[in-house]
């Protein structure tokens, strides 16, 4: 089969022919439709992540057709479209996952940009009827993601007020499409006036330039003070969440992009009640509750950029160079 190859630290992905993957006992083989690409993948490029090992082929997302059948999986499954749970093995606490069972499919294990993977069969979910394999392909690591940052974490009720940061990155887009999905008011910020005025047409209610001088104020004037703020980006900005925050809010951050969040002034976010909530992923029974929330709501993930298997490498860096509003999807034609 044709795989995207990644030989090393700083190389570039390659197209090469490799072996098909065989099902073991409790696996599915599945024959992939279209794999989204997440930052995860770059930062592996990179060497900027833990457990490295190569050659690997990356790839998280992925949705497809089951094609083959290990010892004891459901034999209900070939034929049927399916997408992916990445993270596999998340265990028995549903508050945080097992450090030494739980993984994220495309490192160790090779993953989704290549014409076939390999799956244990509990981690196959029915592809929802409205979704096309691109845009099924965008949900599963990112939509994940931000269903436990909104839900599980922050308990998000209908009419709150959501301040979503960096929006036009995968996860940032589907939390503002759930959160406006589920009665918020979401405001989001962003370097681009241009990714500000395209969330406001999918709903947001409002944003503001982070690179503008005055985008605390201005959104302060626009939405009031936030009871959910969800952030990616941590670093010096981050301090500033804390003024945008309502008394009691919630501040779920899942990533850290802008580096070590210095000049927290503890005063501030217990005079006003505040939880800092931290999150990554999320359990088996999250995924399977992000996939009732899509199909009751109708939600379909915003495809950026469509690629060929083919074009991975430029692929990636499309996403490394922050071009995308949405996700960034590979087409898989075998």
């Amino acid at each position: 089969m044709k795989a995207l190859v990644l030989p090393g630290v700083g190389q570039p992905i390659q197209l090469t022919e490799v072996p098909v993957p065989q099902p073991g006992p409790g696996e599915v083989l599945v024959q992939l439709k279209a794999a989204a690409l997440n930052h995860r993948d770059v930062w592996i490029q990179k060497g900027q992540y833990a457990g490295l090992r190569f050659p690997v082929v990356p790839g998280s997302d992925g949705a497809g057709i089951v094609a083959e059948l290990g010892e004891g999986a459901n034999r209900g499954l070939p034929g049927r479209e399916i997408l992916i749970n990445p993270g596999l093995h998340w265990g028995d606490n549903p508050r945080t996952h097992n450090r030494k069972t739980f993984k994220i499919l495309g490192l160790p294990d090779d993953g989704t940009f290549a014409e076939y993977v390999k799956v244990p069969a509990a981690y196959v979910h029915p592809k929802p009827a409205h979704l096309t394999f691109e845009q099924a392909a965008a949900l599963p690591l990112g939509g994940l993601t931000a269903y436990r940052s909104l839900f599980t974490r922050a308990a998000l009720a209908p009419g709150e007020r959501v301040l979503i940061t960096g929006i036009g990155g995968g996860v940032a887009q589907l939390a503002m499409q759930f959160a406006v999905a589920h009665g918020a008011r979401v405001y989001v910020t962003s370097g681009s006036d241009d990714k500000l005025a395209r969330a406001i047409e999918m709903g947001a209610a409002g944003g503001a330039n982070y690179k503008s001088a005055g985008w605390v104020d201005a959104l302060k004037a626009q939405g009031g003070d936030f009871d959910v703020i969800v952030d990616s980006a941590g670093g010096e900005g981050f301090v500033k969440l804390i003024d945008l925050a309502a008394l009691g809010g919630r501040i779920v951050f899942y990533g850290g992009t802008t580096g070590v969040i210095n000049g927290l002034v503890p005063g501030k976010l217990f005079w006003k009640q505040l939880s800092l909530l931290a999150t990554t992923m999320g359990s088996e029974a999250d995924f399977a509750a992000l996939l009732r929330f899509v199909t009751e709501h109708r939600i379909v993930p915003v495809v950026d950029k469509v690629f060929s298997l083919a074009e991975g490498e430029a692929a990636l860096r499309y996403m490394d160079n922050a071009q995308q509003f949405g996700k960034i999807v590979l087409k898989i034609e075998s």
